[in-house]
Protein backbone atom coordinates (compact mmCIF):
# COMPACT_ATOMS: atom_id res chain seq x y z
CA UNK A 1 0.00 0.00 0.00
CA UNK A 2 2.91 2.30 1.03
CA UNK A 3 4.83 1.38 -2.21
CA UNK A 4 1.91 2.13 -4.19
CA UNK A 5 1.25 5.81 -2.87
CA UNK A 6 5.07 7.01 -2.99
CA UNK A 7 4.99 7.76 -6.88
CA UNK A 8 2.07 9.87 -6.22
CA UNK A 9 4.02 11.65 -3.55
CA UNK A 10 6.73 12.57 -5.90
CA UNK A 11 3.63 13.99 -7.77
CA UNK A 12 2.25 15.82 -5.03
CA UNK A 13 5.72 18.33 -4.48
CA UNK A 14 5.53 19.46 -7.80
CA UNK A 15 2.22 21.41 -7.18
CA UNK A 16 2.64 21.63 -3.38
CA UNK A 17 3.16 24.86 -3.92
CA UNK A 18 -0.26 25.85 -4.92
CA UNK A 19 -1.56 24.88 -1.64
CA UNK A 20 0.80 27.51 0.18
CA UNK A 21 -1.91 30.20 0.73
CA UNK A 22 -4.43 27.90 1.52
CA UNK A 23 -5.93 26.57 4.44
CA UNK A 24 -6.12 22.58 3.78
CA UNK A 25 -9.06 20.23 6.16
CA UNK A 26 -7.67 17.16 4.98
CA UNK A 27 -4.35 15.42 4.67
CA UNK A 28 -2.17 18.37 5.48
CA UNK A 29 -0.32 15.90 7.67
CA UNK A 30 0.31 13.64 4.67
CA UNK A 31 1.11 16.40 2.56
CA UNK A 32 4.09 17.20 4.75
CA UNK A 33 5.44 13.50 4.92
CA UNK A 34 5.37 13.94 1.01
CA UNK A 35 8.19 16.81 1.48
CA UNK A 36 9.87 14.48 3.67
CA UNK A 37 9.80 11.97 0.31
CA UNK A 38 11.66 14.50 -1.62
CA UNK A 39 14.67 14.30 1.25
CA UNK A 40 14.61 10.68 1.17
CA UNK A 41 12.55 10.27 4.12
CA UNK A 42 9.51 7.33 4.14
CA UNK A 43 6.32 8.91 2.67
CA UNK A 44 3.34 6.95 5.10
CA UNK A 45 0.09 6.90 4.57
CA UNK A 46 -1.79 9.27 6.89
CA UNK A 47 -5.42 8.38 8.45
CA UNK A 48 -7.78 10.31 11.10
CA UNK A 49 -10.18 12.92 10.75
CA UNK A 50 -9.82 15.83 8.92
CA UNK A 51 -8.23 19.06 10.32
CA UNK A 52 -7.57 22.87 10.27
CA UNK A 53 -4.12 23.39 9.45
CA UNK A 54 -1.69 25.86 7.65
CA UNK A 55 0.79 24.99 5.27
CA UNK A 56 3.74 25.85 6.15
CA UNK A 57 6.44 27.78 4.40
CA UNK A 58 10.17 27.83 3.62
CA UNK A 59 12.52 30.82 3.08
CA UNK A 60 12.44 29.81 -1.04
CA UNK A 61 9.33 29.59 -1.22
CA UNK A 62 8.24 33.11 0.78
CA UNK A 63 11.29 34.44 -1.58
CA UNK A 64 9.41 33.38 -4.84
CA UNK A 65 6.26 34.65 -3.44
CA UNK A 66 7.78 38.27 -2.24
CA UNK A 67 9.22 38.68 -5.67
CA UNK A 68 5.66 38.02 -7.09
CA UNK A 69 4.20 40.24 -5.15
CA UNK A 70 6.31 42.83 -5.96
CA UNK A 71 6.75 42.22 -9.17
CA UNK A 72 2.93 42.96 -10.37
CA UNK A 73 2.43 45.48 -7.77
CA UNK A 74 1.07 48.26 -9.95
CA UNK A 75 2.32 50.99 -7.83
CA UNK A 76 5.59 50.46 -8.51
CA UNK A 77 6.83 51.79 -11.31
CA UNK A 78 10.21 49.26 -11.78
CA UNK A 79 11.40 46.71 -9.49
CA UNK A 80 13.59 45.26 -12.14
CA UNK A 81 16.55 46.29 -9.84
CA UNK A 82 15.03 44.91 -6.22
CA UNK A 83 16.65 41.69 -4.93
CA UNK A 84 15.08 39.89 -2.12
CA UNK A 85 16.42 37.26 -0.02
CA UNK A 86 14.82 35.46 3.08
CA UNK A 87 16.67 33.62 6.05
CA UNK A 88 14.39 31.89 8.57
CA UNK A 89 11.13 34.43 7.69
CA UNK A 90 13.21 37.41 7.27
CA UNK A 91 12.88 39.32 4.59
CA UNK A 92 15.93 41.49 2.90
CA UNK A 93 15.02 44.23 0.16
CA UNK A 94 18.18 45.47 -1.06
CA UNK A 95 19.22 46.64 -4.49
CA UNK A 96 17.84 50.18 -5.94
CA UNK A 97 14.67 52.72 -7.46
CA UNK A 98 14.57 55.59 -8.82
CA UNK A 99 11.68 56.77 -6.56
CA UNK A 100 10.88 56.82 -2.51
CA UNK A 101 7.54 55.58 -3.37
CA UNK A 102 9.04 52.68 -5.32
CA UNK A 103 11.03 51.49 -2.47
CA UNK A 104 8.08 52.08 -0.10
CA UNK A 105 5.94 49.89 -1.96
CA UNK A 106 8.01 47.32 -2.23
CA UNK A 107 8.12 46.86 1.54
CA UNK A 108 4.76 47.19 1.92
CA UNK A 109 4.18 44.46 -0.74
CA UNK A 110 7.34 42.08 1.50
CA UNK A 111 4.69 42.41 4.41
CA UNK A 112 1.41 41.47 2.73
CA UNK A 113 3.09 38.21 1.80
CA UNK A 114 1.91 34.71 4.41
CA UNK A 115 5.28 33.55 6.05
CA UNK A 116 6.63 37.22 6.39
CA UNK A 117 8.05 37.67 9.80
CA UNK A 118 10.20 40.97 9.04
CA UNK A 119 11.49 42.55 7.05
CA UNK A 120 14.66 44.75 6.47
CA UNK A 121 15.02 47.56 3.83
CA UNK A 122 17.88 48.22 2.27
CA UNK A 123 16.79 49.90 -0.72
CA UNK A 124 19.02 52.66 -1.93
CA UNK A 125 16.87 55.40 -4.19
CA UNK A 126 18.54 56.57 -7.31
CA UNK A 127 17.36 59.39 -7.96
CA UNK A 128 17.01 60.11 -12.46
CA UNK A 129 17.17 64.06 -11.33
CA UNK A 130 18.32 65.77 -7.96
CA UNK A 131 16.06 68.61 -6.75
CA UNK A 132 17.65 70.87 -4.42
CA UNK A 133 16.91 70.90 -0.64
CA UNK A 134 14.83 74.12 -0.39
CA UNK A 135 12.67 73.12 -3.17
CA UNK A 136 11.47 69.64 -1.51
CA UNK A 137 11.16 71.66 2.04
CA UNK A 138 8.72 73.93 0.46
CA UNK A 139 6.82 71.86 -1.33
CA UNK A 140 6.41 69.38 2.06
CA UNK A 141 5.49 72.22 3.85
CA UNK A 142 2.67 73.09 1.35
CA UNK A 143 1.32 69.52 1.25
CA UNK A 144 1.20 69.26 5.27
CA UNK A 145 -0.98 72.59 5.56
CA UNK A 146 -3.08 71.25 2.73
CA UNK A 147 -3.62 67.88 4.31
CA UNK A 148 -3.81 68.75 7.91
CA UNK A 149 -5.28 72.76 7.97
CA UNK A 150 -5.19 72.82 11.69
CA UNK A 151 -1.84 71.47 13.10
CA UNK A 152 -0.15 71.50 9.96
CA UNK A 153 2.21 75.24 11.55
CA UNK A 154 2.70 72.83 14.48
CA UNK A 155 4.72 70.44 12.29
CA UNK A 156 8.59 71.20 11.23
CA UNK A 157 10.38 69.99 7.77
CA UNK A 158 14.10 69.72 7.76
CA UNK A 159 15.36 68.38 4.60
CA UNK A 160 19.24 67.73 3.90
CA UNK A 161 20.81 65.57 0.91
CA UNK A 162 17.16 64.59 -0.39
CA UNK A 163 16.81 63.27 3.55
CA UNK A 164 13.51 64.31 4.82
CA UNK A 165 12.97 64.76 8.66
CA UNK A 166 9.23 65.94 10.26
CA UNK A 167 9.61 67.47 13.86
CA UNK A 168 7.02 68.50 15.94
CA UNK A 169 4.14 67.62 18.56
CA UNK A 170 0.53 66.52 17.56
CA UNK A 171 -2.63 65.34 19.47
CA UNK A 172 -3.10 62.31 17.47
CA UNK A 173 -1.22 59.68 15.88
CA UNK A 174 -3.47 60.12 13.01
CA UNK A 175 -1.55 63.26 12.43
CA UNK A 176 1.53 61.73 12.75
CA UNK A 177 0.81 59.65 9.94
CA UNK A 178 -1.25 61.92 7.96
CA UNK A 179 1.86 64.11 7.66
CA UNK A 180 4.15 61.39 6.40
CA UNK A 181 1.77 60.37 3.90
CA UNK A 182 1.23 64.39 2.97
CA UNK A 183 5.00 64.15 1.50
CA UNK A 184 5.49 60.88 0.76
CA UNK A 185 5.47 61.35 -2.97
CA UNK A 186 7.18 64.74 -3.25
CA UNK A 187 9.96 64.14 -5.95
CA UNK A 188 13.18 64.62 -4.99
CA UNK A 189 12.86 62.24 -1.46
CA UNK A 190 15.19 59.51 -0.59
CA UNK A 191 14.26 59.02 2.56
CA UNK A 192 11.31 60.17 5.32
CA UNK A 193 12.24 59.77 8.95
CA UNK A 194 8.99 60.80 10.71
CA UNK A 195 10.01 62.37 14.44
CA UNK A 196 6.31 63.78 15.26
CA UNK A 197 5.59 63.10 19.20
CA UNK A 198 2.61 62.52 19.97
CA UNK A 199 1.27 64.46 23.06
CA UNK A 200 -0.63 62.32 25.90
CA UNK A 201 -4.04 63.50 26.82
CA UNK A 202 -5.68 60.80 28.45
CA UNK A 203 -4.96 58.74 31.03
CA UNK A 204 -3.33 55.00 30.76
CA UNK A 205 -6.52 53.17 32.27
CA UNK A 206 -8.63 54.86 28.90
CA UNK A 207 -5.67 54.22 26.72
CA UNK A 208 -5.68 50.38 27.58
CA UNK A 209 -9.36 50.09 27.38
CA UNK A 210 -9.94 51.77 24.19
CA UNK A 211 -6.92 49.87 22.87
CA UNK A 212 -8.23 46.43 24.11
CA UNK A 213 -11.76 47.50 22.85
CA UNK A 214 -10.71 48.51 19.10
CA UNK A 215 -8.64 44.80 19.54
CA UNK A 216 -12.65 43.09 19.97
CA UNK A 217 -14.27 44.66 17.55
CA UNK A 218 -11.34 43.72 15.01
CA UNK A 219 -12.35 41.05 12.53
CA UNK A 220 -8.58 41.07 11.26
CA UNK A 221 -7.22 40.10 14.69
CA UNK A 222 -7.53 37.39 17.57
CA UNK A 223 -8.03 39.79 20.59
CA UNK A 224 -8.11 36.96 23.03
CA UNK A 225 -4.18 36.65 22.26
CA UNK A 226 -2.70 40.11 22.61
CA UNK A 227 -2.12 41.73 25.65
CA UNK A 228 -1.78 45.46 25.82
CA UNK A 229 0.33 46.92 28.70
CA UNK A 230 0.25 50.79 28.93
CA UNK A 231 2.69 52.81 31.16
CA UNK A 232 1.91 56.34 30.47
CA UNK A 233 1.52 57.22 26.77
CA UNK A 234 3.35 54.14 26.21
CA UNK A 235 2.02 50.75 24.68
CA UNK A 236 3.24 47.26 24.50
CA UNK A 237 1.83 44.53 22.96
CA UNK A 238 2.45 41.15 23.24
CA UNK A 239 1.02 37.69 22.74
CA UNK A 240 0.51 35.81 19.15
CA UNK A 241 -0.94 36.03 15.91
CA UNK A 242 -0.91 34.03 12.75
CA UNK A 243 0.43 36.44 10.38
CA UNK A 244 2.36 39.73 9.93
CA UNK A 245 -0.88 41.30 8.44
CA UNK A 246 -2.45 40.65 11.75
CA UNK A 247 0.33 41.73 13.32
CA UNK A 248 0.32 45.13 11.70
CA UNK A 249 -3.02 45.70 12.50
CA UNK A 250 -3.22 44.52 15.96
CA UNK A 251 -0.18 47.90 16.38
CA UNK A 252 -2.23 49.61 14.19
CA UNK A 253 -5.42 49.87 16.55
CA UNK A 254 -3.21 50.36 19.17
CA UNK A 255 -1.53 53.69 17.59
CA UNK A 256 -5.39 54.77 16.98
CA UNK A 257 -5.75 55.31 20.63
CA UNK A 258 -5.75 59.00 21.72
CA UNK A 259 -2.67 59.99 22.98
CA UNK A 260 -0.44 56.81 22.34
CA UNK A 261 3.29 58.26 21.87
CA UNK A 262 5.19 54.71 20.91
CA UNK A 263 4.30 51.29 20.70
CA UNK A 264 6.36 48.34 21.35
CA UNK A 265 4.80 45.91 19.11
CA UNK A 266 6.68 42.46 21.01
CA UNK A 267 3.38 40.16 19.06
CA UNK A 268 5.42 37.02 17.55
CA UNK A 269 3.98 35.66 14.39
CA UNK A 270 2.75 31.95 15.19
CA UNK A 271 1.84 29.90 11.73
Amino acid sequence: MIAAIRPRCHDMWQIIHLFERIILTRRAGWLRSCVKKRMGQSCPVQRGDATMVSIFHTDSTIKRDVEDEIKYDPSIDDSSHIAVTVKDGVVTLTGFTKSYMDSYYAEKAAKRVSGVKGVANDIQVRLASERTDPEIAEEAVKAIKRDLPATGDDIKVVVKNGYLTLEGDVEWFYQKEWAERAVRSIKGIKSISNLIHVKPRVSPSDVKRKIEDALVRSAKVDADKIVVDVDGSKVTLRGTVRSWAERQEAERSAWAAPGVSSVTNNIVISP
